[in-house]
Parts: structure tokens; sequence; C-alpha cells
């Protein structure tokens, strides 16, 4: 328990700092691509801060790890994180080193799951928009046969790919411009899949609350109506005891209490005199 609060405490402390080496790491990966011309110490300096950042959030990862109170589960349940900090040592791969990190930012964020979804859908559609056309633009502008040579071509050719629409006025002709745009146009439906869903999931929950509200009333007008019916059964059966077992006792008391002359078969009805005292 003291372990997992340690490394809780060290996952809050540091989310700040990630996401500010994240803002810097975007940045020095879209100024050599943005302004090719920039002199060779620009260039070094945007590479180094590039691996700078990628080695802080290598060390955050081994940090996490070694607070882990159990490692074997922590790599199992983060591998995304483990691959992130891994792929970009390739050096083909660098790429990803960009993707990578706006990843690990993503699995250290706190927040609500509606808001998380909302900012991850809204960040990745900005995120794959921006980037998709600096990476595109990166391996497409010396291409001898490229189409992509500048970055409103490739921001227009990332909107049309990541759409689906694909008018064909630009397109990458390289193997990894190729490969850039394969997984732009399965992100974009993968995108538009979470949207719809989020929707549909919206419109069930609505449905479902006004459903759960709907059966709650029938409910209790049924409770009503079964108390109501309770009452008048209530009150049917002390109506019928006024001229039942009740009446019948009052015209009992009745004969008791009438005059003896009165009775069949009585002295004083067969007409004898009463005696005199």
């Amino acid at each position: 328990m003291k372990e997992a609060s340690r490394q809780s405490r060290w996952e809050r402390r540091t989310q700040t700092p990630l996401l500010v080496l994240a803002l810097t790491f975007a940045v020095a990966y879209a100024v050599p691509i943005v302004a090719p011309d920039a002199g060779p110490g620009v260039h070094r300096a945007c590479t180094h801060v590039e691996w700078v950042v990628w080695g802080a959030f290598a060390a955050d990862y081994l940090v996490r790890l070694f607070l882990s109170p159990a490692r074997k589960a922590f790599v199992r349940t983060h591998w995304l994180d483990l691959a992130a900090v891994l792929l970009p040592m390739i050096q083909p791969l660098r790429l990803l080193r960009l993707v990578s990190t706006l990843m690990l930012v993503g699995r250290r964020a706190r927040m609500a799951p509606q808001i998380r979804l909302t900012t991850y859908v809204a960040g990745s559609v900005v995120g794959l928009l921006m980037f998709g056309s600096l990476a595109v633009l990166s391996v497409e502008r010396d291409a001898p046969e490229g189409n992509i040579k500048n970055l409103g071509d490739a921001l227009w050719w990332s909107v049309t790919t990541m759409t689906t629409v694909g008018y064909g006025d630009h397109s990458p002709t390289t193997g990894l411009g190729r490969l850039l745009a394969v997984g732009l146009m399965l992100s974009g439906i993968a995108l538009l899949g979470v949207v719809t869903a989020n929707i549909a999931a919206w419109f069930i929950s609505r449905f479902e609350r006004d459903d759960r509200v709907e059966r709650a009333q029938t409910a209790a007008i049924a409770e009503l109506t079964a108390e109501v019916r309770a009452l008048r059964a209530e009150v049917a059966r002390l109506g019928g005891a006024g001229t039942g077992p009740l009446g019948e006792h009052a015209a009992g008391g009745l004969a008791i209490a009438a005059p003896e002359a009165d009775r069949p078969g009585s002295p004083l009805a067969r007409g004898a005199t009463a005696p005199t005292p």
C-alpha cells in the first residue's frame, strides 16, 4: 500500500512537467519541418530536445516501474508505454517519437471518463491533422516525384485522407509516406466510429433514463390504484355491516322489549285477566 501511494504521488507530481515536455517536443519536431532553411544549429538543437524529452519519458517509465508493487503486472498492463519508449530508439521509426510522447501524456492524464473521451477525440483530431501533415511533408518534400511540397499541401492532404475523401490531387509517393497515409485513414475511421458510438450511447442513456422515469410513474399509479381499490372494499364492508348482524341484533332486542300481551300464546293474548295485587 505504501509503494502504491508513492507511485501515485510521483504520477501526480510529474503530470504537469511531462505535459510541458510534450509541448516542447512538438515544437522541436515542427520547427525543422516548417523552417527547413534554418541553420544547422537550430536543427541540432531541435534534435537534442527531442532526445531529451524522450529520455525524460523513458526515465518516468522506469521510475514508475520501480515504485510499482507488482512490476510484472505493471509491465503487462502498461505495454503501450513500454512500446512507446522502445520503438523510437530505432532510427527509421523516428516519426513514432512524437506519437509515443503524446500517447504517454494521454495515458497519464487523470480526468473524468466523459471529459477524457472528449479530450481524446478532439486532441486526436487536431494532433493527427497537424503532425500527420508535418510527418508527410518531412518525407515527401524531397521526393523526386512528390507533389506535397509545402505545409498547405500537406495539411490539405491530411484532411482529405483522414476523412477518407481522397481527392487525389495530392498523394504520397514514398513508402513511408504511404504508410503514414494508411495510418491516417485508419485513425480517421476509428475516430469516426468513436464519435458515432459516443453519440449513440448518449441517446441510449437518455432513452433509458426516460424509460426508468416512465416505469416509476407507472408503478406509482398502479400502487395508488391498488390502495384506492382496497379503500373502496373497506368502505363497502363497513357499509354492509350496518344492515347485517348488527341489524339482526337490534331487531332481537326490540322483540325482547315488546309487551307480553303482544306475544303469541301468552295468557294475556288469550283473554286472561291479569292478577290483581
